[in-house]
């Protein structure tokens, strides 16, 4: 399976990015996907994170009401559309699929199955 994550850059504060993720190669409906982030010196953040069915998803308080994650698996995509976005945002955000397909909760890295490799959103102030 891969992941490949697009759609980073730099943004203004209170602009808006879309990030997508597609993956190959493997049975994406049964994953459940996630975005994360790690800012420099921090520890990676799970940010968001939506089941196999698109039937639940999961915000971090630091995203939550500004951040939608959707998923089409007919095409095999998970996105993260980020609005009103804060300097506060900027850092590394990778694509995952969770070896579970349920959520309750942000994912675990220990779960994690599949990591995509990173794309660079910088919001300016």
């Amino acid at each position: 399976v891969q992941l490949q994550a697009s759609g980073g850059g730099l943004a203004q504060a209170g602009g808006s990015l879309r990030l997508s993720c597609a993956c190959s190669g493997g049975t994406f409906g049964s994953y459940a996907m996630g975005w994360f982030r790690q800012a420099p010196g921090k520890e990676r953040e799970s940010l968001a994170a939506i089941a196999w069915n698109g039937g639940s998803a999961y915000y971090s308080y630091s995203v939550k009401g500004r951040f939608t994650i959707s998923r089409d698996n007919a095409k095999n995509t998970v996105a993260l559309q980020m609005n009103s976005l804060k300097p506060e945002d900027t850092a590394v955000y990778y694509c995952a699929a969770d070896r579970y397909g349920v959520i309750d909760g942000p994912l675990k890295e220990t779960d994690i199955e599949y990591w995509g490799q990173g794309t660079q959103v910088t919001v300016s102030s």
